[in-house]
């Protein structure tokens, strides 16, 4: 009967050890993230790949704050009612009553359209638009006065678009109308110079335009994947980053389809029932077994 050698069974051990744990390190650095700043995030948002629902995918990014983000940039989030289903975004580089801004346009992705567009009391304000705009002759249905508000009053209320006002020596035409417009036109084709949005002009009769809230309300419907299930369980809603199906995150160590198992388990608790820590011993005795010779 002879043994190995302490040493090398030390060193086995070892690389044993560090070669079992990485993958279980890897996948704990995996967590979901949910807040940014003051804001929850919470399902069908996720500012981490493989978190929320793969619809929202890569449409929000935390640095300190957190943006909405689409094809012509970055849109500061101010709000997200989870049990309205609406996000409040603002664009910095908009025109507002207060500030005038260079032109440029606002553009969603095909997706983005479907899954999470502006709201119907969100108005976009078209301003200082030439008299060939096609807002003001083919599609002149597109615009409307909204909550008894006029062009003429915008321009003469708000100290950023009465400059308008001075370089015609009139107030030059403006239109208010639904993202729908200014989804299928650009600013050029629409030939307006500058654009702003106002939220909740449901509730703006008889408000001067300095009051108004300016920004962009946004509403989402949350998909049917099983997630309410998952959330029963103590998971988190997430998916798989490369086939997108639903997957819930249950802790650092497992993901299951549905639910958690045992029904009881919290995101990041390291119980489960293919908990990989059992696994992890059962194998230690065997290497052990195995290292000694007879």
């Amino acid at each position: 009967m002879y043994f190995t050698p302490a040493p090398l069974i030390t060193l086995k051990m070892s690389l044993f050890v560090i070669l079992t744990l990485q993958p279980l390190l890897t996948l704990s650095l995996a967590t979901c993230r949910t807040s940014c700043g003051s804001i929850a995030i919470n399902y069908p948002f996720g500012i981490d790949d493989g978190c929320g629902a793969p619809q929202f995918r890569h449409m929000l990014n935390c640095s300190t704050e957190l943006f909405f983000l689409t094809p012509s940039g970055g849109y500061k989030v101010q709000h997200i009612d989870y049990e309205k289903k609406t996000m409040i975004v603002y664009d910095p580089a908009m025109s507002t009553c207060s500030i005038l801004q260079p032109h440029h346009d606002f553009v969603m992705s095909d997706i983005q359209s479907v899954a999470i567009p502006p709201t119907p009391d969100t108005v976009f304000a078209l301003l200082n638009c030439s008299i060939d705009s096609p807002v003001l002759n083919h599609y002149k249905n597109l615009c409307f006065n909204f909550s008894g508000h006029s062009c003429d009053e915008f321009y003469g209320a708000c100290n950023a678009f009465r400059v308008f006002h001075l370089l015609t020596n009139s107030s030059p035409p403006c239109c208010f109308t639904q993202y729908d417009t200014v989804k299928f036109m650009s600013m050029n084709i629409l030939d307006c110079s500058h654009y702003t949005t106002v939220i909740n002009t449901d509730s703006l009769m008889g408000i001067s335009p300095l009051d108004w809230v300016y920004g962009i309300k946004l509403s989402y419907s949350v998909p049917e994947t099983g997630c309410e299930r998952c959330s029963q369980s103590g998971g988190t809603c997430g998916y798989d980053t490369e086939t997108e199906g639903m997957t819930c995150l249950c802790s650092s160590f497992s993901n299951y389809t549905r639910e958690c198992a045992g029904g009881s388990l919290t995101a990041g608790d390291h119980r489960s029932s293919h908990c990989p820590l059992t696994f992890f011993n059962v194998a230690i005795l065997l290497v052990l077994s195995s290292l000694l010779v007879i």
